[in-house]
């Protein structure tokens, strides 16, 4: 295939040519892709404000001293937003026979979370994740000098629960085996009633002899934000700068002029075989 273009002889030694404009769809097309790139980017800015704030927010709240674990009246209103990671601190009773094993993988290596309602003196019940095990000690008689009888007050944090079970592995309440502390779910397995809708990852401090290895939360929030957004205004300054260095020209000017030596049209006519000074561009 070829593509032919005008040549038009001026004095002097000067020929005019048309070069390429981009087509109304291309052109269309490009500017899409241009926006959606930029509004990526801006999007990107946006969620890095946010994820900043949140990174305050949750600093705040973990370094706060403990507050009461919130009363039942607000159990409804709880959320991720308002409440996750607030240092709080619960007391009561645990029930060491109905406590619940989920896998955990920590600092310690393999295990398990020991998650162990504790009950209220008003009777509700707050699940507290006392902490780590290995699995050679996955056996509450391996740990009996570490599960107290009496009343105790817990510190730690608030954490929402997690029901949607683990990576690729969904909780199996009925061969008690579990990947993630999905608070209805294990409540229901153990015949518990008026359980609060939260765990509370109970901190160093509240770690008794013998017991579980508490204070082992993790708080990470990943914050590649920045490094999305220049990637995204990274590929649209590229795009733009593809398009006008392919189609520039024919933007803003639709002929040009290139210097010939004399006779150079006539040659050039002679080889394209037509008196018109027609020219064949290869496509």
């Amino acid at each position: 295939m070829s593509k032919t273009g005008t040549v038009t002889s001026k004095p002097g030694g000067m020929r005019s040519e048309a070069v390429r404009a981009p087509s109304l769809w291309l052109t269309a097309l490009l500017l899409i892709a241009f926006a959606v790139l930029v509004a990526l980017g801006v999007w990107q800015i946006e969620r890095r404000a946010w994820k900043l704030a949140l990174i305050d927010r949750v600093e705040q709240r973990v370094h706060a001293p403990a507050q009461p674990v919130p009363a039942p009246a607000s159990w409804p209103t709880i959320s991720a937003a308002s409440d996750e990671y607030r240092h709080v601190s619960v007391s009561g009773r645990f029930l060491h026979d109905r406590e619940t094993l989920v896998q955990a993988v920590t600092e310690e290596g393999p295990g398990y979370w020991v998650l162990t309602p504790l009950k209220s003196s008003d009777g509700t019940l707050v699940l507290v994740n006392r902490g780590f095990v290995p699995p050679e000690r996955r056996d509450a008689s391996t740990r009996r000098g570490g599960n107290p009888d009496g009343e105790v007050e817990i510190t730690g944090l608030l954490r929402m629960t997690e029901p949607k079970g683990g990576f690729l592995r969904d909780n199996a309440p009925q061969h008690n085996r579990w990947y993630s502390r999905d608070v209805a779910a294990i409540a229901a397995a153990r015949g518990l009633h008026n359980v609060a809708p939260f765990f509370v990852d109970a901190d160093a401090g509240s770690q008794i002899a013998d017991g579980p290895i508490g204070g082992l939360t993790v708080i990470r929030f990943p914050n590649n934000h920045l490094i999305y957004a220049l990637t995204w205004f990274a590929l649209a300054f590229m795009l733009a700068g593809k398009f006008f260095v392919t189609f520039g020209g024919g933007l803003f000017r639709r002929q040009r002029f290139v210097h010939e030596k004399a006779g150079g049209s006539d040659a050039a006519a002679r080889r394209t075989g037509s008196d018109a000074g027609t020219i064949v561009e290869p496509t």
